[in-house]
């Protein structure tokens, strides 16, 4: 689901544009750090979600087929810690992956969080550019 506003938004120091990537940018590489935040828990198995907004950078984990093996698809990719401790976690579904700049990744799933093993799991936005982009072209009136 995108969701379109009927009018622009009033940016300001706590609403601001990100930059869509495009779909013939350089692929992703391992190791690419990239940034996450939400509203999610902060700590494993908490039920209390962050009153603030936080961040924390992560890098791209490359062969992630390694880790869930057959659940990972094209439209999907890994972003954690190799060592563990830095991941997005419950509450932060739906919150941008952003890497050089660019709204790369939307949070999506993972096995716990902050796990070496399990990366955090993120829709690859620029897979649906041409989609997000006749969205955005398309007058709804």
């Amino acid at each position: 689901m995108l969701l379109k506003l009927e009018q622009p938004a009033d940016l300001n120091a706590n609403v601001e544009p990100v930059q869509l990537p495009s779909e013939n940018m350089p692929p992703f590489y391992g190791g690419m750090m990239c940034a996450v935040s939400g509203w999610g828990v902060t700590q494993v198995y908490s039920y209390y979600l962050s009153s603030v907004l936080r961040a924390v950078d992560v890098q791209i984990i490359p062969n992630c087929q390694y880790y869930y093996y057959s659940r990972i698809t094209d439209n999907m990719v890994c972003a954690g810690s190799p060592l563990g401790g830095k991941d997005s976690c419950q509450g932060d579904s739906g919150g941008p992956l952003v890497c050089n700049g660019y709204f790369e990744g939307i949070v999506s799933w993972g096995i716990g969080c902050a796990n070496p093993y399990f990366p955090g799991v993120y829709t690859k936005v620029r897979n649906y550019i041409r989609w997000i982009n006749w969205i955005i072209d398309t007058n709804s009136d």
